[in-house]
């Protein structure tokens, strides 16, 4: 929501995410968007060697200890989220 955009960023860099520990991940950004109807668009955006990597990552103890908490915000924290997320994949192509 907004008005709470540094709260939301201050989340995704407190939070322990294990990535450095998962075989073919390459970087992690935190990207913001533009602001429409009081929403501001935030997207994660990681990469990796390979989409085998991702899914591997997805199945590993490290995601599981990383979304351990996902679904059980406190009452203030849900203010900052208009929706749960949505998965998206691209492929690099060039």
């Amino acid at each position: 929501m907004r008005g709470r955009e540094e709260d939301f960023i201050e989340v995704w860099r407190s939070r322990e995410s294990f990535l450095n520990e998962v075989p073919g991940f390459t970087s992690f950004n935190l990207l913001r968007g533009k602001k429409e109807d009081g929403i501001t668009l935030f997207s994660s955006h990681s990469v990796w060697e390979s989409q085998m990597a991702f899914e591997d990552w997805t199945h590993s103890d490290a995601f599981r200890k990383a979304h351990a908490g996902a679904g059980k915000t406190s009452e203030g924290a849900k203010t900052m989220y208009a929706g749960p997320p949505k998965l998206e994949l691209f492929e690099a192509v060039l």
